[in-house]
């Protein structure tokens, strides 16, 4: 029964999700997974290259400083990575990385795990499907 219990919180509890990599293509997973955890209930925070819209919510741009972020979504290939390790590391602080298929990149998980913020190689439309987000 234990076990039960704390599946059901953890599906309650709404995750402030810092989505890097977004797009405004709805061909595209990032964009997939916005509406997903948005649907959810999930704040989201998409985060890309150019300015746009998913489903009514502004995809930010320049690196923005948004408090409180519990996890940070990844859409980026590893080797585009780099320039964002400060960013997420330093800035934004989330307490999980989810690195979605294709972003896999140990230097990155290195770095997040020596400040304390967890890895997880999963991806992030599956883990709502099946209420594990």
């Amino acid at each position: 029964m234990l076990g039960r219990q704390r599946l059901s919180r953890k599906m309650k509890e709404k995750k402030r999700t810092l989505i890097l990599g977004a797009s405004p293509n709805p061909d595209r997973y990032a964009y997939k997974a916005t509406v997903s955890l948005h649907q959810k209930g999930h704040p989201v925070f998409p985060v890309g290259l150019r300015q746009g819209l998913i489903h009514n919510i502004e995809i930010l741009t320049n690196n923005p400083v948004i408090e409180e972020i519990d996890t940070v979504t990844l859409y980026v290939g590893p080797k585009n990575q780099p320039v964002y390790y400060d960013y997420i590391i330093h800035q934004i602080k989330p307490k999980r990385i989810i690195f979605n298929p294709g972003t896999e990149n140990q230097e990155l998980m290195d770095l997040a795990a020596a400040n304390g913020i967890e890895n997880e190689v999963a991806c992030t439309l599956v883990l709502l499907s099946i209420n594990s987000y």
